[in-house]
């Protein structure tokens, strides 16, 4: 590792090795040399005796030996990075020196190179997600009935459970899973096209004939695994596509930082803490501090992911005609960088949901703090049956709750307000129904069945296909 020069974080602190590999320069030029092989072998098949076997071993048998300063030098010199690799690769295999690239245009290699690293990257990030999602569906099946505070606007509301709170990112999820799969699912080659999408070189490779050429396209698209190419271009692959690729990854994005969001807000309320290690250091300055620097990771990078899609917005918008090369540096930032975050972030996705901590008692007791209030309805309730006034007992209750935030609120004191209540001679005809009126468990409606339903109907059914990936998980280490 260079110290004397920048290096992205991304790559040199967070991301996985098969990610950064994926993205690396060894991946995409033996991913050239494929695609190279492949066009060779397709055009030797439909006909074109000056491609021998000889030629097609000898590239095969080098697509992986890559002389970098052979490259580097001649790139300095034709300033062309296509053509440096055709020599470089035409060195090592020498009896295909001459037909290596024949017919096609830089975009051929490029182009279809990206979509099938693309392709890759989904791949990747897929089989993440999927142990994300079966990790915390374990997580909700848990404490499908714990009940814990709701919040709306971050203000005491109903009682949830800890599990139905979890099967709300779960669905987040489950979202983003189906449309990674159908972002990558989509994903075409860009196919055998010629410089500006007409096919010109290859008819006259194939002195006219058509069937030939479109039978070229479509075996060098089958060849580079694919069902199909995309039936029209022009120089490039339309920019669009990369809109296509990179919305599902920022929608993900959002899901990934409302999670995170959601788990610090818990964790300084001390119900529920992310995964603390024995070594740990919270604050140089306070020693007692244990914060989330996991989940804040996660908001910080999904920030970063969730813009990156402008980039490709802005470079489909103003693709001019058949092409321009103002597409280049920039597809060359984005398109990475959005996989190498999306990526990180469901390594700390993973880490997060396989170490997260639950504290009952404390959830149970701002339960506690709350809940009396909440109970004023069934305490109303229980009285009519008993054969109560229900406007006497409304301003019964009313007094007595005001009283009990008086103590709470100016005093600092506990919520008394069933203490209140059980001194008050009106309410004893209830004074022992107390006790159920005040059970949390009577007040979370379906929330246990819910989880259950979801669990059965929805996140099954979407992990089913990948029951062989969950087979093969490794926890998630974090370098840093």
């Amino acid at each position: 590792m260079s110290h004397d020069k920048y290096q992205s974080p991304l790559t040199s602190r967070y991301a996985s090795k098969e990610m950064a590999y994926n993205f690396s320069e060894d991946k995409r030029y033996s991913t050239w040399r494929k695609l190279w092989l492949n066009l060779a072998i397709a055009e030797q098949r439909l006909g074109l005796t000056d491609i021998t076997d000889q030629a097609i071993e000898e590239m095969r048998a080098n697509i992986d030996n890559i002389d970098y300063v052979v490259a580097a030098a001649e790139e300095k010199k034709r300033r062309h990075d296509v053509m440096a690799h055709v020599h470089a690769f035409g060195q090592v295999a020498p009896a295909a020196a001459g037909i290596i690239h024949l017919g096609a245009t830089s975009c051929y290699v490029t182009d279809n190179g990206d979509l099938i690293i693309l392709r890759d990257a989904y791949d990747i990030v897929i089989k993440k997600l999927v142990h994300v999602i079966d990790i915390l569906t374990e997580f909700a099946k848990n404490y499908r009935a714990l009940p814990t505070l709701g919040f709306t606007h971050f203000q005491p509301a109903q009682l949830v459970t800890v599990g139905k709170r979890a099967t709300l990112w779960i669905q987040e999820l489950l979202w983003d899973l189906r449309n990674f799969e159908r972002a990558r699912d989509d994903l075409k080659l860009r196919g055998v096209k010629g410089t500006t999408g007409t096919q010109a070189s290859f008819m006259a490779l194939f002195n006219g004939d058509h069937d030939k050429v479109e039978q070229l396209d479509q075996l060098v698209t089958e060849l580079s695994g694919f069902s199909e190419a995309y039936p029209v271009c022009g120089q490039t692959y339309a920019r669009k596509i990369d809109i296509d690729v990179l919305n599902p990854l920022s929608g993900f994005g959002a899901t990934a930082h409302k999670m995170a969001t959601d788990i610090r807000l818990l964790a300084n309320l001390k119900e529920i803490e992310e995964p603390f290690e024995k070594d740990q250091i919270g604050s140089s300055a306070m020693a007692y501090k244990r914060n989330p620097m996991r989940s804040e990771r996660v908001c910080s990078l999904s920030r970063h992911l969730m813009v990156l899609v402008n980039d490709a917005l802005q470079t489909s918008a103003v693709q001019w005609l058949e092409r321009t090369l103002d597409d280049s540096a920039i597809r060359r930032i984005s398109l990475p960088e959005a996989f190498l975050t999306t990526d990180i972030l469901l390594t700390l996705l993973q880490n997060i949901c396989e170490g997260m901590v639950v504290y009952p008692k404390v959830i149970e007791r701002r339960i506690n703090q709350e809940l009396p209030f909440m109970a004023t309805e069934n305490v109303i309730m229980a009285m009519v049956k008993k054969g109560g006034d229900r406007q006497e007992c409304h301003e019964q209750i009313r007094v007595l709750s005001h009283q009990a935030a008086h103590v709470v609120k100016m005093e600092g004191g506990e919520n008394d307000l069933i203490e209140r209540i059980k001194k008050t001679e009106y309410f004893q005809p209830i004074w022992d129904e107390l006790p159920k009126l005040l059970d949390p468990s009577t007040f979370i409606g379906r929330a246990p069945e819910q989880v259950d339903s979801f669990v059965k109907k929805h996140v099954e059914p979407a992990l089913a296909p990948y029951a062989n990936v969950l087979k093969e998980r490794t926890k998630a280490e974090l370098s840093v």
